[in-house]
């Protein structure tokens, strides 16, 4: 069974002195009206799930083909990309002549990869050594670069961070750190697409929302826009691998920290250490936080596969901490999860 741990700070936060994830779509929506790959992702109707996990109801957020990526990060990086195009003016918008550099576990390398090869500019991927060369051939197959760099997603980060330093690259993580913040912000922004669409097609709030979370990007942005949607009353959930409890055990300390484990096969999700501004708006938005085993994640995808969901992993580690028998959530809840990505083929 998942372990699972309240919140402490829920309402305050820690974290007071860092800015907080934005909560309006609507500079979002407006760019993405232009953008001819836009369409919404369904909102799917789980009925036969959440009988077998016990629940009132369940709706699955199915982001497995957002823009042709199948990934809720292609909202992400390649909105931010967009929004420097815009802003450096011309017609049609432009990022020629500039190089973005991140480091990426997942798909936030393909969004930055897509985003560069739309508006023109250079994208240049660091991948640790775990991750799989299948997916270092889809960032090459949307023209990026990819360099192999360090045994951890955290040496990567290092990697692509120096090298942006020393060739004047732009840095585009979609984690924040001391000194690092207006990127990642951009990127969180583009993620709040998905939570609006979510409160435009739910006939009324769930009663308890389940977050999957690496660094904290996508469940920070998505809990700022459903506490101003929804308020307090959905009791939020954040699901971490156990092998890479960052958020937990940062909530657990008061401040910050890096959590040791070993690797996970949740691999979009196996981060040991948070992002600052998703670390500052979780502690204020999230109501508990949960870890689930190797086993429990492996064993979600299967039960998900038999339900027409395919996914990884990463993509249905809410829904597996639910199917694995999450604590706290009794056969009256109304539950929101996100499939965040499809099949590793798809």
């Amino acid at each position: 069974m998942p372990e699972i741990e309240p919140n402490p700070f829920r309402g305050n936060g820690i974290l007071q002195e860092w800015p907080l994830p934005a909560s309006d779509p609507a500079p979002v929506s407006a760019l993405l009206a232009r953008c001819p790959k836009y369409a919404p992702t369904p909102l799917r109707d789980a009925p036969d799930l959440a009988s077998a996990c016990g629940v009132a109801g369940l709706k699955i957020k199915d982001e497995s083909g957002r823009m042709g990526l199948g990934s809720f990060k292609a909202l992400g990086a390649a909105y931010a990309i967009a929004r420097d195009a815009c802003d450096a003016g011309g017609e049609p918008p432009s990022a020629a002549g500039r190089t973005y550099v991140a480091a990426s576990a997942g798909n936030h390398g393909l969004s930055v990869a897509a985003g560069a090869a739309v508006f023109g500019a250079r994208a240049v991927i660091y991948l640790a050594d775990t991750v799989p060369e299948a997916f270092a051939d889809r960032l090459r197959a949307k023209g990026a670069e990819v360099v192999r760099a360090g045994a951890t997603y955290e040496e990567s980060m290092a990697a692509a961070e120096q090298a942006a330093t020393g060739n004047g690259w732009i840095l585009l993580s979609d984690s924040s750190w001391e000194g690092y913040t207006d990127p990642p912000l951009a990127v969180m922004e583009g993620y709040l697409q998905l939570a609006a669409e979510a409160v435009e097609q739910m006939p009324e709030p769930p009663t308890h929302i389940l977050l999957q979370a690496g660094v904290g990007g996508m469940a920070a942005a998505l809990a700022a826009h459903f506490r101003a949607a929804w308020g307090d009353t959905p009791k939020i959930v954040v699901v971490e691998p156990d092998a890479a409890p960052a958020l937990r055990d940062s909530i657990r300390a008061g401040h910050a920290v890096t959590a040791p484990g070993p690797v996970s096969c949740m691999g979009r999700l196996d981060c040991k250490t948070p992002s600052m501004i998703a670390l500052a708006g979780l502690s204020r938005d999230a109501d508990s936080f949960a870890t689930i085993t190797e086993d429990e994640a492996r064993d979600g995808v299967a039960a998900l596969a038999r339900h027409g969901l395919a996914t990884t992993p990463s993509g249905g580690a809410g829904l597996a901490a639910l199917i694995a028998g999450l604590p706290g959530i009794g056969a009256e809840a109304r539950v929101l999860a996100v499939l965040s990505e499809g099949p590793e083929d798809g």
